[in-house]
């Protein structure tokens, strides 16, 4: 297999005048691309940053955030791309835990990175300001520097990403140039990329979904559209712009752009293909986006960091909640919630957690320096993703939430994504999350969290799901009406925080 940076120079030789990415005013063809990458592989190479070596970035989607990844891939070196929202214990721990030489940063996460307390063997580059005792990464985009030739093989690794860490210190999740690849491949094909079709660069580069759209939209002659930080007006002035080709998005940013004020009035027409991931959609906005963009091919994309692809579905709308079969790539399994083996296995219908084959080309091979992580996530070659989930008689698989959000109420284990689909469906529910509140009689008590679109009541809610297919143990006891459901920087909900009590709750 090809390493990543000869992939590249693959697409720099098949068609070097093809635009390749755009980011404002900034358009730059594969060679005049190229050619900045081998400015900043030279400008690695003189920092003393050498073949293994992790450089960690904290930017947004911009194109010298992608031409920083790309310049990693020909020298060598290990990207660690951080959250720009990181905070300084963050950004303090994965330095260290990488043992990071340099940190390449602009200024929205300047403050935590000043705050990271980082030792003078830590080289700083910055994008924006300039900053005392730090190099400008624009000088290193001026390096007069010959073509930069691959140094990496494909076993040699490509990218370190971090989980999110909700619960303990983020993990690091080392991948090599081979599965990098493999991922992107298999994206290309799952997705029905053509040649130089036009992706919106949205999801960041420190996201698995963000790394995969930048890989397969080179490795198409593709171009990628950057758009640094999500809002909804500006997505839609590029799609209708750049008539982009491809969305690959998380659930809440596509609820954000078919709900927008614009969209009725933009041309969405050139958008042919949308892939989805990162979170279960909901029925309701499932259906709206079929209505409103009549996509030709329509993904449900269900995988990890740790292994890029587990299953796709690529008709999503014709079986809503349906995550499909495994991907081209992989095979996997659910396994009854207390299994200890990979041949546990539960039966249709049944509720378990969702493993994924280690020896797949996309997968990773265990947890940086977390050998606590490795012993309880994987097992006889298989990857307990900690995801529940279960295959339906026609063999297609639906994930229902995480081992950890399984409401056990009066002894029943209820998960909350069924609810949430069908309380998405009501005209007057924008949008929902379900979570077990603490309950003296019941352990936990099923609740909805509920963002309006419309006036509505909690009676109104409760014939909703009474009147619905939902087993009665499974109907909310409880409703709370909110401004906003908590999300992560990707768009992922934050179920602990409402359990927590972290919300706001809705004015009047």
């Amino acid at each position: 297999m090809l390493d990543l940076g000869t992939s590249f120079l693959a697409s720099v030789e098949r068609n070097p005048k093809a635009l390749a990415i755009v980011d404002g005013d900034t358009r730059l063809s594969y060679e005049a691309w190229y050619h900045a990458i081998s400015a900043v592989v030279a400008a690695l190479d003189a920092a003393g940053v050498r073949h293994g070596d992790h450089v960690v970035s904290v930017l947004r989607n911009r194109w010298e955030a992608a031409t920083l990844h790309w310049a990693c891939q020909f020298a060598g070196v290990i990207l660690t791309p951080l959250n720009w929202r990181a905070t300084a214990e963050d950004v303090g721990f994965c330095v260290h835990d990488a043992e990071a030489r340099v940190i390449v940063y602009e200024d929205a996460p300047a403050k935590s990175i000043a705050a990271a307390g980082l030792d003078e063997s830590v080289l700083h580059v910055t994008l924006d300001t300039d900053r005392p005792g730090a190099q400008r990464f624009a000088d290193w985009l001026e390096l007069d520097a010959p073509p930069a030739r691959p140094r990496a093989s494909a076993e040699d690794w490509s990218l370190m990403l971090y989980t999110s860490g909700t619960t303990s210190k983020p993990k690091g999740v080392p991948r090599r140039h081979r599965a990098e690849r493999a991922a992107a491949i298999a994206h290309i094909a799952q997705n029905r990329y053509g040649n130089g079709e036009r992706t919106l660069g949205v999801m960041p580069l420190y996201h698995t979904m963000g790394v995969r759209s930048l890989l397969a939209s080179a490795s198409i002659n593709g171009v990628f559209v950057c758009l640094p930080k999500f809002d909804a007006a500006a997505a839609l002035k590029l799609i209708a712009a750049e008539r982009i080709d491809n969305l690959y998005l998380v659930p809440t940013l596509y609820h954000d752009v078919v709900h927008h004020p614009d969209f009725a009035a933009t041309d969405v027409s050139s958008v042919r293909k949308l892939g989805y991931a990162g979170a279960s959609m909901t029925d309701g906005l499932l259906k709206k986006l079929a209505e409103a963009f009549r996509p030709d091919l329509f993904v449900n994309h269900y995988g990890s960091s740790e292994v890029y692809t587990f299953t796709i579905e690529d008709d999503a709308p014709s079986k809503p909640g349906s995550a499909g079969r495994s991907g081209i790539n992989q095979m996997i399994r659910v396994v009854t919630l207390e299994a200890s083996s990979a041949e546990q296995r539960a039966q249709a219908n049944e509720e378990g957690q969702i493993i994924a084959l280690l020896a797949g080309d996309e997968a990773f091979e265990g947890y940086w320096r977390r050998p606590d992580a490795d012993a309880k996530s994987l097992r006889d070659g298989w990857y307990f993703t900690g995801d529940t989930g279960y295959v339906d008689d026609d063999g297609d698989l639906f994930v229902t939430g995480r081992v950890d959000d399984m409401i056990i109420s009066g002894g029943e284990n209820v998960s909350p994504v069924e609810i949430e689909s069908h309380l998405s469906l009501h005209p007057k529910v924008d949008e929902v999350a379900v979570v077990g509140l603490p309950d003296e009689r019941w352990g936990s008590v099923v609740t909805a969290f509920i963002k309006r679109s419309g006036a509505v009541t909690e009676e109104e809610l409760d014939a909703w799901c009474r009147d619905s297919k939902l087993a009665n143990f499974k109907r909310p006891r409880r409703f709370v009406f909110v401004d906003e459901i908590p999300k992560s920087p990707v768009g992922k909900l934050l179920r602990r925080k409402l359990t927590a009590g972290e919300y706001a709750p809705a004015s009047a």
